[in-house]
């Protein structure tokens, strides 16, 4: 597996490395840890003002570069490759690199700002979240702080849409693969003071939902051991993601959305606040050619 981690020197870059990490000890592969380098400027200028702007960038990025390395170690990824790319925006310059060294996965930190044990989305993941031809996986808040040995168990986030039952079938391959079990979860919203009776009718047709979604015989033969599906009725999608339990190498994955452009991650409205919502860290896939 060929994994792409975003790189700056604050906590997200930590998280991002502990992640990648992770899923390096969980699935093997090679690890290139990324950092984005601003292009010169676009309108010429003085040449003497264009030369020395063009070699702060440098070396801007000579030095990031070494601290990346420094990171990666102590993140025990002792094999990690440094490698840089220009472009005038973090979240497009990682898309571009992930193209270019046929990435499997890119990895990312938190945006700085959001609640230890949750993701925020600042602009390089809302880029990503809504362009990328690769997988995205985002890292919660001090991930670093304690990251488990390996993944122990996969959950999706499943809708009724044909972008999801694409994915799906990619979780269930991982899951089997990896010998992990699988969870399948829906986030049932419920309006205040909606019947009971009506309640329990709505939550019935999710679990048949759910259960159907892994008895299609596209997937039977490729199904992991120790598939469990939960149907989360709640207010909103964080009161729904804290009402069940999550192991400590957990992996919440979900599909792109089918407004999206195909081959591309484009996560949808419900997606979103899951993310946010999630105690762990997200893998958003993009949308198959299929869906």
């Amino acid at each position: 597996m060929n994994i792409v981690t975003g790189f700056v020197p604050d906590s997200g870059g930590q998280d991002a490395l502990a992640l990648a990490g992770v899923f390096a000890r969980t699935l093997g592969g090679h690890v290139r840890v990324a950092v984005v380098r601003p292009a010169v400027w676009e309108t010429p200028g003085p040449a003497k003002a264009d030369a020395e702007w063009r070699a702060y960038l440098l070396s801007r990025e000579s030095a990031a570069l070494s601290l990346a390395e420094k990171a990666a170690r102590e993140a025990g990824l002792d094999d990690a490759e440094a490698v840089s790319t220009v472009h005038r925006s973090a979240g497009l310059g990682l898309n571009r690199l992930s193209a270019q060294e046929t990435c499997d996965l890119i990895v990312i930190g938190s945006a700085p700002h959001g609640p230890v044990g949750r993701i925020a989305v600042g602009s390089t993941a809302d880029q990503l979240l809504h362009s990328s031809h690769t997988p995205v996986c985002l890292a919660p808040q001090g991930y670093a702080a304690d990251p488990p040995a390996a993944l122990d168990r996969i959950t999706f986030g499943y809708d009724k849409s044909h972008a999801c039952e694409d994915a799906l079938l990619l979780a269930i391959r991982a899951a089997g693969t990896l010998q992990l079990p699988l969870r399948l979860i829906t986030v049932l919203p419920i309006a205040p003071q909606v019947p009971e009776d009506v309640l329990e009718q709505v939550r019935a047709r999710y679990e048949h939902a759910l259960r159907a979604a892994v008895r299609s015989p596209r997937r039977t033969a490729a199904l992991p051991r120790g598939v469990t599906t939960e149907v989360l009725a709640a207010p909103d999608a964080s009161e729904a993601l804290a009402g069940t339990d999550w192991t400590p190498g957990e992996l919440l994955v979900c599909g792109s959305s089918s407004a999206g452009p195909l081959r591309r991650v484009f996560v949808g409205d419900m997606s979103l606040k899951v993310l946010r919502a999630a105690p762990c860290p997200v893998v958003v896939l993009p949308r198959a050619a299929a869906g």
